[in-house]
C-alpha cells in the first residue's frame, strides 16, 4: 500500500461508540412542538450501546399515542447514525409520568419566558385568560366580575378585551369614551387604558376603592355595532399592539377576555406572555363541556397551565326554593376529570347576571348579596389568596420589577 493511500476503516479499527456521544449527538433533536431539546426536556431515558455499535435509544413520550413520534424517531435515527461506529439504531418508546410532565411543561414555560418578546406587562403581573370552547356561556360577563372583584378588594386590575370581533367587555364594565393615545418620557406614543373606579367592598380590611383599567377594540370603533371584517394574523397583530403599546402601568392581575374557540389569539398570547395561567368556562350541557376540552388542550399544547374550569350558568333556583338545571348537569364535573384541572367555580343563572351586565354594572357590585354575585366574589378571592396570588413583593427582584413598570 502507498504512503499516501488511507485504508477504510473496519469494525475492529473504527473508535467505538459512546453513550455520552450518542447523548451529545441527540441535543440536536428538538421535540418539534416544544422546540427545545429532548435531551433538556427529560425525554431521553437511556442509551445502550453494543460493542459491535448496535445503538438502542429510549425516549419517554409526553402521551403514548403522541402524533409527533414519527418525527422524533426520525431524527433520532437520522442524528445517531451519523456517528462513526454506528451501524444500527434502535428507538423505544415510553410515557412520561405525570411528575415527569409536569417539570417538563415547566422548563418549556420557562424556555418560552426567556424567549418571549418584551411587552409593557410587568413581570410581576399575574396573567389570566378567560376562555371557552365556544360562544355563549358567559365568559365575558364571568371575566367583567370576577375583574371588578379583584379590584374592590384592592387590587391593581386591567382587562384587555381579546375577542375582537365579539367584545363586550365596554358594554359589561358599562365603559364610555374612545381609546386616546398619549406620549411617553421617551417621546413615543402609547394607548391610555381607559379606568373603571371600583368601590371598596366592606370585607377588603380597609382596602382603598379600586380601578380596571381597559382596553377593547370596541373602544377604537365609533359604532358599536361595526363588523369587523379580519383575518386572523391581523387579529393577532392587534393583540400584540395592545400588549406593546399600551400604557398599562403597574397591575396585580391583567384578565383577558378570550374569544371562543382555539386560533391565531390563543397561539400569539402564549408566544407574548407565556406565563399566562387559563380559566376556562363551560355549562353544565355536555357539548360545551366537549369543546372546552379542546382548548384546555390547545392551552397545555402552548405550555399554557389550566388554572380550573368554572361551569355557568350552573342550575336556576326559583322563589319557591326549587331548583331548575335548564342547561343540564354535570359539565363542568366531566370536564374537570377529562382535563385533569380542579372546578373551582359553580355560578347559577340569575336573571340580575344578565340585566347589570346590560346596565353596565357588574352584578358583584349591583346585587352583591345574589348567589352569582357571591360565589364569584368568593372564586375572587379564591384566585387572589390560593389559586393565583400575587407574587411576594418583600423580594428585591420583584420590588425592582414592580418600580420598573411604575416608570
Amino acid at each position: 500500500m502507498a504512503d499516501d493511500e488511507v485504508s477504510e476503516p473496519t469494525a475492529s479499527t473504527r473508535p467505538p461508540v459512546t453513550t455520552d456521544a450518542v447523548t451529545a449527538i441527540l441535543q440536536g433533536v428538538l421535540d418539534p412542538e416544544l422546540g427545545m431539546s429532548i435531551v433538556d426536556l427529560g425525554m431521553l431515558k437511556g442509551v445502550r450501546v453494543s460493542p459491535g455499535g448496535e445503538v438502542s435509544v429510549t425516549i419517554a413520550l409526553t402521551t403514548a399515542g403522541c402524533p409527533l413520534r414519527g418525527q422524533i424517531q426520525s431524527d433520532v435515527v437520522s442524528k445517531v447514525s451519523g456517528l462513526p461506529g454506528v451501524v444500527s439504531v434502535d428507538v423505544e418508546y415510553g410515557e412520561l409520568t405525570q411528575e415527569e410532565r409536569s417539570a417538563l411543561m415547566e422548563r418549556a414555560r420557562r424556555e418560552a419566558q426567556r424567549r418571549a418578546p418584551e411587552t409593557r406587562i410587568a413581570p410581576t403581573t399575574r396573567v389570566l385568560a378567560i376562555a371557552s370552547g365556544k360562544g355563549g356561556v358567559g365568559k365575558s360577563s364571568v371575566t367583567a366580575n370576577l375583574a371588578v372583584a379583584l379590584a374592590a378588594q384592592g387590587r391593581r386590575i386591567g382587562v384587555l378585551d381579546a375577542d375582537i370581533w365579539g367584545f363586550s367587555i365596554p358594554r359589561l364594565l358599562g365603559v364610555a369614551g374612545r381609546l386616546r393615545a398619549q406620549k411617553n418620557g421617551e417621546g413615543k406614543g402609547l394607548i391610555q387604558p381607559i379606568d373603571v373606579p371600583v368601590p371598596a367592598t366592606a370585607t377588603a380590611d380597609g382596602a382603598a376603592d379600586g380601578v380596571v383599567r381597559v382596553v377593547s377594540m370596541g373602544l377604537l370603533l365609533d359604532d358599536e355595532d361595526t363588523a369587523l371584517m379580519w383575518r386572523g394574523l391581523i387579529l393577532a397583530k392587534a393583540l400584540e399592539q395592545f400588549l406593546l403599546d399600551v400604557e398599562w402601568g403597574a397591575l396585580d392581575y391583567l384578565l383577558i377576555d378570550m374569544p371562543p374557540g382555539t386560533g391565531d389569539i390563543q397561539m400569539a398570547l402564549s408566544r407574548l406572555l407565556p406565563q399566562t395561567e387559563m380559566l376556562v368556562v363551560t355549562t353544565p350541557a355536555k357539548n360545551a363541556q366537549k369543546v372546552a376540552a379542546r382548548v384546555a388542550d390547545m392551552a397545555r399544547r402552548s405550555h399554557m397551565k389550566v388554572l380550573g374550569i368554572i361551569e355557568n350558568m350552573t342550575s336556576y333556583v326559583a322563589p319557591d326554593g326549587s331548583v331548575h338545571e335548564i342547561f343540564g348537569s354535570g359539565g363542568g364535573r366531566r370536564l374537570s376529570k377529562l382535563t385533569g384541572a380542579d372546578l373551582v367555580g359553580s355560578v347559577p343563572i340569575e336573571p340580575q347576571v344578565a340585566s347589570t351586565g346590560d346596565e353596565g354594572r357588574p352584578v358583584v357590585l349591583a346585587a352583591p348579596t345574589s348567589a352569582a354575585a357571591l360565589e364569584l366574589t368568593r372564586l375572587a378571592a379564591d384566585i387572589a389568596t390560593n389559586l393565583l396570588p400575587p407574587p411576594e413583593m418583600a423580594s428585591c427582584t420583584a420590588r425592582i420589577f414592580d418600580l420598573l413598570a411604575d416608570h
